[in-house]
């Protein structure tokens, strides 16, 4: 009886310890949590803070990662909108401060800056505050992001950057079935840091296809989408306001083989929308394959690393500032 006893106070204690490691150390039992949404599929619910694996991450009231907002920006104040998925949000292992949107207002307030003191241009520059806003979430495609700019509205930016990958071209529409069932988006709070550690990584994906309807598996996705970028940048021209469109590959289409027959069609569809709607388009993978040591800049196949948000900030940013 009192060995039975002690093997539970040291099972117990070490339990507790795991508990307490996990939540401290990992954060996990405080993930970020989901709400659907029937226009944009599901959005990160609004006003969280949690830390994972020591990164900060902020999502302000109109589910952006960035930080509180106004409505509308201060005067001489340039605000800027980067509409994206999990690149653009940068996830669990990103820290607030090292997402492309905050790396791209680092970079614009230097160049402001730097202008503002060139006498050629003095004048003509005079914002005293950068903002990137982050509107993004993981998986997310062009008819998520079209979704949340019709149901937000611009927030009186005067740039729009969507930011896509070649995987973003072959999303399937927006769909809410996820939230609460996958376990990448889960819609509450786990009780236990354990219970998430064991759901995440011993409890099977929904598999997407069970969430499609049948009509939408017989669509033209790539078109569906192109379309859904075609509008994005109409809501961006009735607003008045510039356009970007950057592309960044997927780490195996930097490889000998190159893209994928099927990707290489998608990204030929692509150019031809481009060049009808005379869209400002920035094409990281010549980028990319003109670098030194192009794997340096993925973290895996798709989700770059810091090298990576660094250089396509810093493309960006120079596209952004030739427009202001």
């Amino acid at each position: 009886m009192k060995l039975a006893l002690i093997i539970l106070a040291v099972t117990a204690a070490f339990l507790v310890a795991i508990e307490v490691l996990l939540r401290v150390l990992l954060g996990f039992g405080n993930p970020l949590i989901y709400i659907p949404d029937a226009e944009c599929g599901y959005l990160l619910a609004p006003n969280q803070r949690v830390r994972r694996l020591g990164n900060r991450i902020e999502i302000n009231e109109y589910s952006m990662r960035t930080g509180s907002i106004a409505p509308l920006p201060a005067t001489e104040s340039l605000r800027l909108i980067l509409l994206g998925d999990s690149v653009a949000n940068g996830g669990w292992w990103t820290h607030q401060t090292d997402t492309i949107p905050e790396i791209m207002a680092r970079q614009l307030r230097l160049q402001i800056h730097n202008l503002a003191t060139n006498a050629q241009f003095h004048s003509k520059v005079n914002y005293f505050n950068v903002e990137v806003l982050n509107c993004s979430a993981n998986s997310w495609g062009p008819r998520n992001q079209l979704a949340y700019i019709k149901r937000f509205g611009l927030f009186g930016a005067l740039a729009l950057v969507l930011l896509l990958n070649t995987d973003d071209l072959f999303t399937s529409a927006p769909c809410a079935g996820v939230v609460g069932r996958d376990r990448a988006y889960p819609d509450r709070k786990p009780l236990m840091a354990i219970v998430e550690l064991l759901n995440r990584y011993l409890s099977p994906k929904v598999p997407t296809g069970k969430l499609i309807t049948s009509s939408a598996k017989n669509e033209d996705t790539v078109g569906c989408n192109l379309e859904a970028i075609r509008q994005i940048k109409t809501a961006a021209t009735l607003a008045n306001i510039d356009f970007i469109l950057a592309l960044t590959p997927k780490r195996h289409e930097l490889d000998q083989r190159g893209s994928r027959e099927w990707e290489v069609k998608a990204r030929l569809r692509l150019a031809e929308l481009v060049a009808t709607e005379k869209i400002t388009y920035i094409d990281f993978l010549p980028i990319f394959n003109s670098a030194a040591k192009p794997p340096t800049f993925y973290r895996d196949s798709i989700h770059l690393s810091p090298q990576g948000n660094q250089l396509v900030s810093q493309t960006i940013t120079r596209q952004i500032v030739t427009l202001f």
